[in-house]
C-alpha cells in the first residue's frame, strides 16, 4: 500500500464504529440480525456520518464511537434503498470530516485504500489496492448499481467503511466482501450521495425517484434462466405464492433472462402495481399475480 503514514493519520480521525440495535419483530432482523457492527465516516463537520444502509435498517439505536474513544447516540438522517447508503446524524459539530471526490474522475489501476472499524474495541484496519472494474453490479437481493467500485483490496473490517484516493478523498463507502479474483471488494460510489445530497438530508430519502415495484425475492441466474432462492417472509411474493425455486420465465409476457434485464423489467412497475409473473414448477408453466410492494415502507 502507497499511502503514506502522515496521509493515514490525516483520515483515519474521520471513521466511526457503529453498533446497532434492532428490535426482534422487525423485518430485517431474521436476515441481519438484532445487533449489527459497521463502519462509518465523517462527511461534514456538523455530525453527518456516511455508512451502508444494511447496518441500519429498523434501527432502535445507533451507537457511534470516534477514533478518541467519544460516544453519541445517533439518528438516521436518511435511507437511500436503491443505492443501498444511509446519512446518520450525531449531535455534535466540529467533527473531522472527509472531502468527497466523484468517483468518475478514477481511472482503471489507480490506487485506493479502505479503513474499516475493527468491532474489537475501537480499533481501526486499512489495507491498500487498486480500482479494476467500475461496471454495473447486481445482487441477489433486488439491488443494482449501474456503476460500482471493484478494487483488489479486501476490507479489512466491518462494512460501510470509506474508500479513499491517495490524496485523502473519498470516493466510495465499502459495502460488500466478493472474494473474486481481482474483485475482493465493492464499494458504492460517492456521487450517489454527492448528487442527491439536499434532497436526502431534507427529506430523509429520494422523494423525487418514482416509487419502484418491490417482490421480496432472492435469485440468481442459472443456464440463462432466473431462479428463486428464497422469499422474504410476508414480503409481497411471498403472500403471493410464489415459492423457493420457481423459475420465472416472464412477467406480464415479457420473457426473463438473466437478473439485470429482470431487474429492468420490474421496475418498469412502481410499488402498488401487479404483476404476473409466469413460472415453471413441478413440471408445469403457471401464471401467478403478485401485488408489489415498497421497500421502504415493508422496512420503515
Amino acid at each position: 500500500m502507497n499511502a503514506s503514514v502522515k496521509l493515514i493519520e490525516q483520515v483515519v480521525p474521520s471513521t466511526v464504529s457503529l453498533h446497532v440495535t434492532v428490535p426482534q419483530r422487525h423485518p430485517s432482523a431474521p436476515i441481519l440480525g438484532t445487533e449489527r457492527m459497521g463502519s462509518g465516516t465523517v462527511v461534514d463537520a456538523t455530525g453527518y456520518i456516511l455508512t451502508v444502509n444494511y447496518v441500519v435498517i429498523g434501527a432502535s439505536t445507533i451507537q457511534v464511537r470516534l477514533l478518541d474513544n467519544s460516544q453519541y447516540e445517533a439518528d438516521i438522517a436518511a435511507q437511500d434503498f436503491a443505492s443501498g447508503l444511509a446519512v446518520l446524524k450525531v449531535p455534535v459539530s466540529g467533527l473531522p470530516a472527509l472531502p468527497l471526490l466523484s468517483s468518475s474522475t478514477l481511472q482503471l489501476g489507480d490506487e485506493v485504500f479502505l479503513v474499516a472499524a475493527t468491532g474489537e474495541g475501537n480499533g481501526r484496519r486499512i489495507n491498500g489496492g487498486a480500482i479494476t472494474s467500475t461496471a454495473a453490479f447486481d445482487a441477489y437481493w433486488e439491488y443494482f448499481l449501474e456503476r460500482a467500485l471493484f478494487c483488489t483490496a479486501m476490507n479489512p473490517g466491518l462494512g460501510g467503511g470509506p474508500m479513499i484516493d491517495l490524496h485523502g478523498r473519498m470516493v466510495g463507502v465499502v459495502s460488500l466482501n466478493l472474494n473474486e479474483i481481482g474483485k475482493f471488494s465493492l464499494a458504492i460510489p460517492v456521487e450517489y450521495f454527492l448528487e442527491h445530497r439536499d434532497e436526502l438530508l431534507r427529506y430523509g430519502r429520494r422523494v423525487s425517484r418514482p416509487s419502484r415495484a418491490w417482490i421480496g425475492m432472492y435469485s440468481y441466474t442459472l443456464r440463462n434462466h432466473l431462479v428463486i432462492a428464497g422469499l422474504l417472509p410476508g414480503g409481497p411474493g411471498d403472500t403471493a405464492g410464489l415459492k423457493a425455486g420457481d423459475v420465472v420465465l416472464a412477467i406480464d409476457n415479457d420473457e426473463v433472462g438473466d437478473r439485470q434485464k429482470f431487474y429492468q423489467q420490474l421496475w418498469a412497475h412502481r410499488a402498488g402495481d401487479t404483476i404476473l409473473f409466469r413460472i415453471f414448477r413441478n413440471n408445469a408453466v403457471q401464471t401467478i399475480p403478485v401485488r408489489s410492494g415498497n421497500v421502504e415502507e415493508f422496512f420503515a
